[in-house]
């Protein structure tokens, strides 16, 4: 897309005050709210009122898709006018009327949560139609906007300077704008249409210091490291024959292998023409390679459980695998059936019920699946970080238990600015994990101030039936504590070693000493992982014992 072109388009945009909160002011809550699901009409009848602005002209051309003049065209867009808008495939011909347009590409105003900022930031975003603006089904190139994987994605992203980042499969360049507040960054994808777009966006909004380079996976960067990478790949699991011919090759790091044809459309922003969680698999495993000393890999996964066997295991096994030293926290966000999984991925390609086409699709997933035992599939993310340089020499090699990893099942809500806090917990579990037992106990730790206790009493009872700690900080959770460990979180200020604590209790209690102190090793560790306390500054907590 011509870069003058798109400077023209963003000053036209941002002298009609093209935004989220102008589009609301406009036309009201209720109608936007409608129009994201389809329905026009109630937005329609509040411009019929609103006049022939700048604002209301682009509403109508750009969300509502209403056919207009040139000469309308011109009126939201004055500097770009229809011709420039024409040349840069924002809006095309209608079909009957080669004087009359209609708009070729969505531009929609979008405001992403990033943990670097209190308030969403808004971006422009060019990309391929929209549901309720196609029409019909998606192309197999099709390039698709901010939908809330990617949102999910961002808003779990650590919030320190980056030397150098990494964004693996660019899409509509969203992911890419939120890295290069960090620092400077790669962008690649395998969809040179993708890559068009995205370099399109990140002049629209005015966001330098981002490469741009087409390619399969890890191959535009062979031999590069980065300090943090992200990922929202094409993770779908789609139905293909062949699946013994299709597994990955081996040839080159991060190559895509040769596909067959499946029975359903390959989707190019969705499905990496893999079998099954394949392409899952090879991020995980290839990705730490490509991470700088102390580097961070997030990415977003699907991945299978097939009959009698945990996928969580299997996410661990392939972690394991992988070159370097590593830490690893995998969250399983959600578990679906296969029909739920086939229904969903139906519907995104554009088929609905009741259609031949939506019963073929689901027919298919579901037989791929039988043949495989495949029984459920796990939503989620996983967080790798690098513990040693790409050399592999480790930074603390008298103290590196080796690959560290955590799996868990999480379906809590994020809390805000997430990214911040589930990074202190990433890295308040390694630090923990490399701790032994005495190691734990000669430390001081500090309940995160978000947590909160919650405690269950029936009426008239003077003791507790259950106590729980709960925080919305990062990841809702929700621990289930007795007395001794919710006494014991009470006193965690970094003053006092979690020795020193235990034996306090143990007194109070009139317990076994020794079996405190064990109860809240245990106790602690797992606190750590739900991101609810963390270890003190060494300088503070050593106190005599």
């Amino acid at each position: 897309m011509d870069p003058d072109l798109l400077d023209l388009l963003r000053s036209d945009l941002a002298a009609a005050n093209y935004r989220s909160t102008a589009i609301t002011g406009l036309i009201g809550d209720d109608a936007d709210g409608a129009r994201l699901r389809g329905v026009f009409a109630p937005a329609r009848r509040a411009l019929a009122d609103a006049g022939a602005t700048p604002l209301a002209t682009l509403i109508e051309l750009l969300l509502l898709g209403e056919e207009m003049s040139g000469e309308r065209v011109a009126r939201g867009l004055p500097g770009l006018g229809a011709e420039g808008a024409r040349a840069l495939g924002l809006i095309a011909p209608t079909d009957a009327d080669p004087l009359r347009y209609r708009a070729a590409l969505s531009l929609n105003p979008v405001s992403v949560a990033d943990s670097l900022d209190d308030a969403p930031r808004e971006w422009w975003i060019l990309s391929d139609l929209d549901d309720q603006l196609r029409n019909g089904p998606a192309s197999p190139q099709h390039v698709m906007g901010v939908g809330g994987a990617t949102r999910s994605l961002i808003a779990q992203l650590p919030i320190g300077p980056i030397a150098r980042g990494l964004d693996l499969g660019t899409g509509c360049g969203i992911v890419a704008l939120h890295l290069a507040l960090r620092g400077p960054v790669v962008a690649t994808d395998l969809s040179a249409r993708a890559i068009t777009l995205a370099r399109a966006n990140a002049r629209l909004n005015g966001v330098s210091g981002i490469e741009f380079r087409e390619g399969d996976l890890f191959e535009p960067v062979a031999g590069e490291h980065f300090d943090l990478i992200a990922s929202n790949p094409p993770f779908v699991v789609t139905p293909r024959r062949g699946a013994d011919e299709n597994r990955a090759s081996e040839a080159l790091p991060g190559a895509a292998p040769a596909v067959r044809e499946g029975d359903s459309e390959r989707y190019l922003y969705r499905d990496a023409g893999m079998v099954g969680d394949a392409l899952a698999e090879r991020v995980v495993t290839i990705g730490p390679a490509f991470l700088a000393g102390g580097g961070t890999l997030i990415c977003l996964a699907n991945w299978e459980s097939p009959w009698g066997i945990d996928a969580l295991e299997r996410v661990r096994e392939w972690i394991v695998s992988a070159e370097g030293r590593l830490a690893a926290w995998v969250i399983e966000r959600d578990r679906v059936s296969p029909l739920q999984y086939a229904e969903t991925w139906a519907r995104d390609g554009g088929a609905r019920q009741g259609d031949a086409e939506f019963d073929h699709l689901v027919s298919a997933w579901l037989d791929d699946f039988s043949e495989r035992r495949i029984v459920a599939l796990g939503l989620g993310s996983i967080r790798i970080r690098r513990l040693d340089d790409p050399e592999g020499r480790a930074a603390e090699p008298e103290r590196d238990p080796g690959t560290l990893v955590h799996t868990e099942r999480a379906g809590g809500a994020f809390g805000a600015r997430p990214g911040a806090a589930l990074d202190e917990a990433f890295d308040a579990m390694i630090a923990t994990d490399r701790l032994s037992d005495a190691e734990v106990l000669a430390r001081g730790w500090i309940l995160d101030p978000a947590v909160r206790e919650e405690r269950e009493y029936r009426p008239g009872e003077s003791d507790p039936r259950a106590i729980a700690l709960v925080t919305d900080r990062g990841l809702a959770r929700r621990a289930t504590a007795d007395t001794l460990l919710a006494a014991a979180v009470g006193a965690c200020d970094g003053e006092l070693t979690l020795a020193q604590i235990a034996g306090a209790l143990a007194t109070i209690l009139e317990v076994d000493s020794g079996a405190a102190e064990e109860a809240l090793v245990a106790g602690i560790r797992e606190l750590v992982r739900l991101g609810m306390i963390t270890p003190a500054p060494t300088g503070q907590d050593q106190r005599a014992r």
